[in-house]
């Protein structure tokens, strides 16, 4: 184990933010870095504690205990090893994964968790400095190919994969460049995109082939894959937004945050100076209070709106562990991103009733009420109807489920009651040789899981394809996280 007092004599601490006036100043990660020594003690707070309740909350099954006593013994190497066992992606759940294993942590039953992520991001880090983070291309081809439609995290896992199981792999991406929503989705201040691309050329080196900018269904359709591949991978995601039909939803400035957010990121980037969708000096209103409307928080921040609020439903949530959901759940308590310590202007108990127009077409103004919990459902509260100025409004209600593309059609599967692709206990679609891994058949979710399900859904492929698999399967299709 790590220092056997670690936990009761060294308190928790997570890497330094830059300066809210230094960082809204550019689009580069928030966090300043974090010394090694210092990551070391953190590192030491595990306590090895016999049943690592870390291990269910991590979906990916991440040897938790085992990483953090290396780093903590400064073993950094042994560290990338055990931690690349089971998950393919570190750097990317490193920085974005909200962490359901710290909440499931042992210490973190009466007091702070240890810091897994940010030492699972370190282990990582460390690893791609010392360029200890080599590609694992197949000693041999197995002649079978497979399609992975889809090159987010899920269809990346699985990509990797196969690859690494012999298997010739072609990623297909029907945007221009290849990273789904890790590259348009993400904003350069959470995780800046050379991450993703330096992991691309691995994966490239390894054997894996992408093929950006093509529309499957309309530019190869389903039959063309079927002729082409052994097997099809569907990780499409679950880009289905969810939509506010109300009055006025017609003005000009109401948006998809997923229409937002890509532009802000070409801007970052220096593709673009100027976007279409530009805040800058306007009044922006944010419906949603989950991580997307944090991002589009954080990008209206840094193109310089002159006001943002954002809105949520539901009321504000306890600071602290609420009784309902107890250790080692995953908590829905009070939370301060980055993008939030910017600006947080939060508006909870709201709903949202009209998107009022100037006579012309654009948005002026959105009228809202606030709303009390009755009946089951959330009631307006008479007499508290008022108005914000808006200039735009960027819809971050999640989404339903895939998009009824023609190539679901093509392909012949089968959607199940919620409106995602339907799969059996093998990750396999109604159609035979079609699987289905990430969002496209488990909903909206979090990367950890459509890592996780990436990697089982390859194992399912493999074992189609050659009668057995040593691939790991941390997942089945119907694994859900902890929930009281």
């Amino acid at each position: 184990m790590a220092d056997p007092k670690g936990f009761m004599t060294t308190p928790r601490e997570t890497p330094k933010r830059r300066a809210v006036d230094v960082r809204i100043q550019d689009w580069r990660e928030v966090y300043e870095p974090q010394s090694m020594e210092h990551l070391q003690k953190q590192a030491g707070r595990c306590m090895d504690c016999g049943i690592p309740f870390c291990h269910e909350g991590c979906p990916l099954g991440n040897l938790i205990p085992e990483w953090n006593d290396l780093m903590w013994r400064g073993d950094k190497d042994e560290a990338i090893d055990r931690l690349h066992v089971t998950n393919n992606f570190p750097e990317f759940t490193g920085r974005l994964c909200p962490a359901p294993c710290e909440t499931a942590c042992v210490v973190a039953i009466n007091r702070d968790a240890v810091t897994i992520k940010q030492i699972e991001l370190r282990t990582i880090e460390e690893a791609f400095d010392t360029n200890n983070v080599k590609p694992l291309a197949p000693d041999r081809l197995s002649g079978k190919t497979v399609a992975v439609i889809g090159s987010g995290p899920a269809g990346l896992a699985a990509a990797q994969q196969l690859t690494r199981a012999g298997h010739t792999v072609a990623v297909y991406e029907r945007a221009e460049k290849i990273g789904g929503l890790l590259r348009y989705g993400i904003p350069e201040f959470k995780m800046e995109k050379y991450i993703v691309d330096r992991r691309l050329a691995q994966m490239e080196q390894e054997g894996t082939r992408f093929r950006p900018g093509v529309n499957v269904g309309v530019e190869l359709t389903g039959s063309d894959l079927r002729s082409k591949f052994d097997a099809v991978v569907l990780a499409i995601g679950a880009t289905q937004w969810r939509d506010l039909v109300i009055p006025g939803r017609e003005n000009k400035g109401v948006y998809q945050a997923m229409e937002f957010l890509p532009w802000g990121n070409k801007q970052a980037l220096g593709e673009i100076e100027v976007p279409p969708i530009n805040v800058a000096g306007k009044h922006v209103i944010i419906l949603g209070g989950g991580d997307t409307g944090a991002d589009c928080l954080g990008t209206s921040v840094r193109q310089g709106a002159a006001t943002v609020t954002q809105l949520e439903i539901m009321p504000r949530p306890s600071e602290e562990r609420p009784s309902s959901q107890p250790w080692p759940t995953y908590p829905m308590i009070y939370r301060v991103s980055s993008a939030h310590e910017e600006l947080d202007n939060r508006l909870f108990s709201v709903s949202t009733q009209e998107f009022i127009g100037d006579g012309n077409g654009n948005l002026k103004a959105l009228k809202i009420v606030e709303t009390k919990f009755e009946n089951g459902k959330f009631e307006p509260v008479p007499g508290s109807e008022k108005e914000l100025p808006a200039d735009f409004v960027f819809l971050a209600m999640g989404f339903t489920g895939p998009e009824k593309s023609a190539l679901i059609d093509q392909l012949e599967v089968e959607l199940d009651e919620r409106g995602n692709i339907k799969r059996d206990e093998n990750f396999q679609s109604t159609s035979e040789g079609i699987f289905v891994a990430g969002d496209a058949g488990r909903g909206q979710s979090l990367i950890v899981w459509a890592i996780a399900e990436g990697r089982s859904a390859a194992a399912a492929v493999d074992r189609y394809l050659t009668g057995e698999t040593q691939l790991p399967e941390p997942i089945e299709p119907t694994t859900r996280s902890l929930i009281v």
